[in-house]
């Protein structure tokens, strides 16, 4: 926990800040010019660049693992959907497109593949789908919310929250859905996982 240094500075909000497969730049989402879009800077804070510009809601960008794309949340189109871009801001494409709420994208480690969550089905499940948006597959199915997916870093395993036992905890599945597997069990709210190392934490 030292050596703590202040990146962004500006009368907003940042968030959701997103490291670069090689670990020189960091996305994230701001409102600082009036609605939230997507900035890219280098990871020491500087060269801070709006990579959209639109006035939907832009936010969530996760980076591809070569570092060339970044895919984000917007409801640009009145509801939210899955975006991808060229990782200069070029090239927005939509990769989602239904009447629900499409959230929260995540790469595959391969690049071939981005999981989400969505409410298309009624209610909130883990999805993935091809990088061009077709072929989406549910990977989970109950009566409760499912949210947050990250692959494993040698992408045979999905991380996710889900409230079905009553409160937040956190699962994990095998990439098609299978074996899913309780790995938290408190009464307080365990959400947003991430993977460490290899993967074996």
């Amino acid at each position: 926990g030292s050596n703590l240094k202040w990146l962004t500075d500006n009368s907003a909000s940042d968030h959701n800040a997103s490291w670069s497969p090689e670990g020189t730049k960091i996305a994230f989402w701001s409102a600082r010019d009036g609605n939230n879009e997507i900035y890219v800077m280098d990871s020491d804070g500087l060269n801070q660049t709006r990579q959209t510009n639109h006035p939907g809601n832009d936010q969530l960008p996760a980076w591809s693992p070569d570092g060339k794309k970044i895919a984000f949340a917007s409801s640009r189109d009145r509801n939210p959907e899955i975006y991808g871009m060229d990782a200069d801001g070029t090239n927005v494409i939509r990769l989602t497109n239904n009447a629900a709420r499409d959230f929260n994208p995540f790469w595959s480690p391969d690049g071939q593949k981005i999981a989400f969550w969505s409410d298309r089905e009624g209610n909130q499940e883990i999805y993935v789908m091809n990088v061009d948006g077709s072929n989406p597959v549910r990977l989970t199915n109950n009566q409760a919310r499912d949210g947050n997916p990250s692959w494993s870093p040698d992408g045979t395993k999905v991380l996710f929250w889900t409230d079905r036992d009553g409160d937040e905890e956190i699962y994990v599945m095998n990439v098609d859905g299978s074996s899913q597997l309780q790995l938290t069990d408190n009464f307080f709210r365990d959400v947003a996982p991430d993977w460490c190392g290899a993967g074996s934490r």
